[in-house]
């Protein structure tokens, strides 16, 4: 990655970062250990991946950075949210998120649950009272995100994890699951980006192509860092996946390297389609992996070989 890429890329996560500390709900006076569980959840130190997705789109596309930044911290809530509810017992029953004791570890389930439904009131307001943006963007805004998050999307994806991983599963299955889970978040936040710089319909099918292989990428990377000598790297609890039916499970892990590096050419292909060979995102998708993945996997996986002559 060049010098001046990192750079934008750092600056836009700083931006993020301050927009997200303005923007965060605020529990009433006296209910301190909701405001600091709130203020946990969603200002954890994290990439801030999923809004900078938003932010890139809109600067590929022309689109007004400001508004982009706000529509990206209401995807961000929303992933916070939903790491919260992950966490708990009844769900992964993990201790561990982003470096820190989980939300429901340091607060207390009920207090956890309150601040993920927090979370999630603060996406939407932010994005109903979206500035610089038109009542049709705005509208259309809540509802991509409301569809990411509901039955046909994260709740869909969590129910088959929890009800079908521990059982027996082929590897279609498995991608159905992880796509519903991890690549309908990506899909609103480049979907929203697209749709605040005003772009058509199939520039917008183009980037939900782009974020479903992201979204497949990403997610085998979690499964195979899932193992305890990867703790430091990821910053929660490892070892999860044990007993679990994932599609390293079932191909083995190094096969998954293979896996993970064919849908990244294939996000890039689809990158080019929509956004252009000199899109920002081409960087933000290598940094992800180049970052995650050890170097001997990271050259396998991020290999992106002439995507636009095919």
């Amino acid at each position: 990655m060049s010098p001046e890429l990192l750079r934008s890329l750092t600056k836009q996560r700083d931006l993020i970062d301050r927009r997200l500390r303005y923007l965060v709900p605020r529990a009433l006076p006296g209910q301190t250990a909701l405001d600091e569980a709130i203020a946990a959840s969603v200002l954890a130190p994290g990439k801030r991946l999923r809004p900078m997705m938003t932010v890139l789109v809109a600067m590929d596309l022309g689109g007004d950075v400001e508004t982009a930044v706000d529509a990206g911290c209401a995807v961000e809530m929303v992933h916070a949210a939903s790491l919260t509810l992950d966490d708990l017992p009844s769900m992964d029953d993990a201790t561990m998120r982003r470096g820190r004791p989980a939300v429901h570890a340091a607060y207390g389930e009920d207090v956890a649950i309150l601040a993920a439904i927090a979370a999630l009131s603060g996406a939407f307001e932010t994005l109903a009272k979206l500035s610089g943006a038109s009542d049709q963007v705005r509208a259309e805004s809540v509802v991509i995100l409301t569809r990411a998050v509901g039955v046909s999307g994260l709740v869909a994806g969590q129910l088959a994890d929890l009800r079908d991983g521990a059982h027996q599963r082929d590897v279609t299955d498995i991608a159905a699951t992880n796509s519903l889970k991890t690549g309908s978040l990506f899909s609103a936040a480049v979907e929203i980006g697209a749709v605040v710089a005003g772009a058509d319909h199939r520039v917008r099918i183009s980037l939900r192509n782009f974020a479903t292989e992201l979204g497949h990428a990403f997610q085998l990377l979690d499964d195979l860092l899932d193992e305890a000598v990867n703790a430091g790297r990821t910053g929660k609890d490892v070892g999860k996946d044990v007993g679990k039916s994932t599609i390293g499970s079932v191909i083995g892990s190094d096969s998954v390297v293979g896996r993970i590096g064919a849908h990244v050419k294939r996000a890039h292909a689809f990158l080019n389609e929509s956004l252009g060979p000199k899109s920002l995102m081409h960087g933000c998708v290598d940094f992800i992996f180049e970052e995650a993945i050890p170097a001997e996997m990271a050259r396998a996986a991020t290999s992106r070989q002439d995507v636009g002559a095919n």
